[in-house]
Order: C-alpha cells, then sequence, then structure tokens
C-alpha cells in the first residue's frame, strides 16, 4: 500500500448529476499511486466540522495527475463540498485503504462488478483496469442512473431500480436472477444488506467475493479504532478477530468477514 500524504489539491470541475450526486475532478500527485477501491478524505474548511470526510475513488487519471470523485451529500462536510468550484483548493489525504484485487481473475473468467447506491462510484475505475469478462450490475433508487454511460462503455451493463423506472424492478441480486447471469468472482461495493446478500450467494454459488465494506469512519488510517469488522483473523494491531475497514479493507474477501 502506498504512503499516506496529505496535500492540497486543485479543483478542476464539479457538477450535480443526480439529486444530491456531485461529480468532481481534481488535480493532485497522488493520482499517480491510486487504484481502484482505494479512497481519499477530504478535509472541510468549516473548523466546527472536524474530522474529514472519507471518499471513494471514481476514476484515475495517472498522466494528468487528476481525480474523478462522485459522492452524495450526507451532511455539513459534503454539502460543503458541493459548492466548490473550479480554481478552489482542498486539503486531502491520501491514499488510503486496500482496493479491489485486480489479478484474481483471468482474461477468459467472467466477473460480476456490483454497486449499489454510492457503492456504484468506485465500480467504474475497476471495470476500465480489469480485463476479463464484464457484467456490470448498479443498482439505484429510480432513474437518476448515474454514471450509465460511462458504464456502458467498459462492459455489459444491467440496472436494477428500486422504482422499476429502469431495468429491473428491485435490487442487484433480481437482476442477476432475471437475466439469468452466472461469473467466476464478484467484486461488489454498497450498502450492509447487498453485501450480506452477495456473500450468501457467493459461498452458495462457491465462487469467491471481493466486497468493499461501506463504512462511517473517523480517523481514516487505523488509529481510532472506530471502523471496525468482526473477521477469521486475529488483528495485530487489536489482537482480537476484528479488522479495521480503513486500513486492513475497505476490500476483503467475502469469506474473511462476519457481516
Amino acid at each position: 500500500m502506498a504512503q499516506k500524504k496529505k496535500e492540497q489539491a486543485t479543483v478542476l470541475m464539479q457538477q450535480e448529476i443526480a439529486p444530491g450526486i456531485y461529480d468532481c475532478r481534481i488535480r493532485t500527485g497522488l493520482a499517480r499511486e491510486s487504484a481502484p477501491g482505494q479512497f481519499i478524505t477530504v478535509y472541510p474548511r468549516d473548523k466546527s466540522t472536524l474530522l474529514p470526510r472519507p471518499i471513494s475513488i471514481c476514476e484515475v487519471n495517472k498522466e494528468e495527475e487528476t481525480l474523478r470523485i462522485v459522492y452524495r451529500v450526507a451532511g455539513k462536510g459534503t454539502a460543503e463540498f458541493s459548492g466548490y468550484r473550479a480554481g478552489d483548493t482542498i486539503d486531502i489525504l491520501g491514499v488510503l485503504g486496500n482496493g479491489f484485487p485486480l489479478d484474481k481473475v483471468n482474461k477468459d473468467q467472467t466477473a460480476f462488478l456490483m454497486g449499489g447506491g454510492i457503492g456504484v462510484p468506485p465500480i467504474l475505475e475497476l471495470a476500465k483496469q480489469l480485463d476479463c469478462n464484464k457484467k456490470i450490475i448498479v443498482g439505484y433508487r429510480d432513474s437518476s442512473c448515474f454514471l450509465r454511460e460511462d458504464f456502458e462503455k467498459n462492459g455489459d451493463l444491467y440496472i436494477a431500480t428500486e422504482d422499476g423506472s429502469v431495468g429491473t424492478a428491485g435490487n442487484v441480486m433480481d437482476a442477476i436472477r432475471e437475466n439469468a447471469l452466472k461469473a467466476d468472482i464478484i467484486y461488489a461495493c454498497g450498502p450492509m444488506p447487498m453485501l450480506r446478500a452477495i456473500k450468501d450467494y457467493a459461498l452458495e454459488a462457491d465462487i469467491p467475493a471481493y466486497i468493499s465494506l461501506e463504512e462511517r469512519m473517523a480517523c481514516g488510517v487505523g488509529a481510532c479504532l472506530g471502523c471496525v469488522c468482526t473477521t477469521k483473523n486475529v488483528d495485530t494491531h487489536s489482537h482480537v478477530h476484528n479488522a479495521r475497514i480503513c486500513t486492513d479493507g475497505p476490500v476483503f474477501e467475502a469469506r474473511e468477514v462476519e457481516i
């Protein structure tokens, strides 16, 4: 894992691409070390908002040294971020976490790339970098299917919506069943109920599943133990069956964690 570094990034552009969902591109040297599934933390300017906010990396351009982050406004910190415009500077820390392993699938195999809600954005860079047969299965609340055109360029796209307005009516597992899809491996990011269902499916199908755990984080660097999950293995830091999602994860093989 790359060494963590705090630096000042420059906002290149930002726009709202769905209700409450913002698409932001920033210039930062951290792009050179970024991989699919990793994240950065962004520091609010408002000092009454004490902790930085973790935001997943959506896209990476190493040559231009840019990162794309797509996030939902969920509180005071992200509401502040949504007001940033081109030319503004922001303090960030990165690159954080362990991302998706790209070497677990062969070129002739099929992978499910599954995202739900705000777990959809980190699937895009993964789709761009994986070299295999890709079935991208993403779930949304309604017809505001952000990043849809980006996904269509990088694999076979299947959409599920809770209100049935686009694609399969239901969730990502319903989309798998409706389209009779099969895969050799799963990569996924999304809310916990979705990841539990994916883990159960992977165990039943006897295929590996690498899941990125969405979790509230405080420090983002493993010091506070505010984002632990129960694992099969003993953590070398706390000496119990816990793992720190921000440093040991956020990506885990599903069999390794209890969710």
